[in-house]
């Protein structure tokens, strides 16, 4: 918890806004996705409002790139601290993914906000909230495995190969592009949708999108992919962290 209170504060500290940021961030972003993709592109949304489709991508979306950036520095932004006291080191990645769940719970009201608005007041019709929004403690939960999982593997292979480093910067926009948080699945080719789907983020966000806008697809085949996929890379991660961190400090 102290970790958790160091990153949640450290963050917003010294900036003028603080954690004004944490809406003004999403907000700007969904602005730039709604002209350029929805306006200049004409990229299809489903038949949903521009703001909250790209809301409802872009919220679980955030919440794993931070995740996932986060735990990727674990050993070389904790050196400082592994180096002077012994405490299980796993605790410093898992706090990242609890420190964040603040800032996805923050964006999580303002896309609800978005959502009653265009669902209550405006009437939109192809805004239909459906029960399957009740899996969204299973979303949140399958998001922060992924990306722990994820993040602990990079971490552990960057005390020795720093370029992963400079990989990571990029690779999370790239991923970000392999997955459908800014275009629907319908308005893939069907020859490459197969591709896309193989993304075990994919069914994550389809399910989100689909829960709680009506909008996307939904199986429970894609959450079991999912989930699967969590399982293993978590393994593999807390297999390869902890075989790391007997000797990292002679090569951090």
């Amino acid at each position: 918890m102290i970790l958790v209170r160091r990153d949640v504060v450290s963050q917003y500290k010294q900036t003028v806004m603080g954690p004004l940021w944490l809406f003004l961030g999403p907000l700007f972003t969904v602005a730039v996705y709604t002209f350029v993709f929805s306006g200049i592109a004409d990229m299809s949304t489903d038949g949903l409002p521009g703001p909250l489709f790209y809301l409802a991508g872009t919220t679980l979306w955030n919440y794993f790139q931070s995740c996932f950036t986060g735990t990727s520095t674990t050993f070389v932004a904790n050196a400082h601290i592994f180096g002077k006291v012994y405490f299980p080191r796993l605790v410093a990645p898992i706090s990242v993914v609890i420190g964040n769940l603040v800032k996805f719970g923050i964006q999580m009201c303002m896309f609800l906000l978005f959502l009653l608005y265009y669902s209550v007041f405006q009437e939109n019709e192809f805004v239909q909230p459906n029960k399957t929004m009740i899996l969204l403690p299973l979303l949140v939960l399958l998001m922060g495995g992924i990306s722990l999982g994820m993040g602990i593997i990079i971490s552990a292979l960057t005390t020795k190969y720093r370029d992963l480093t400079y990989f990571v910067s990029f690779g999370i926009t790239l991923l970000m592009y392999a997955t459908p948080v800014i275009y629907p699945v319908s308005a893939i080719p069907e020859l490459y949708k197969p591709i896309v789907l193989y993304n075990p983020i994919a069914p994550i966000i389809e399910a989100f999108r689909y829960g709680f806008t009506g909008a996307g697809t939904f199986t429970f085949v894609g959450l079991l992919y999912s989930t699967f996929f969590m399982i293993t890379v978590l393994f593999l991660g807390v297999l390869l962290f902890s075989r790391t961190e007997r000797t990292f400090m002679d090569t951090v």
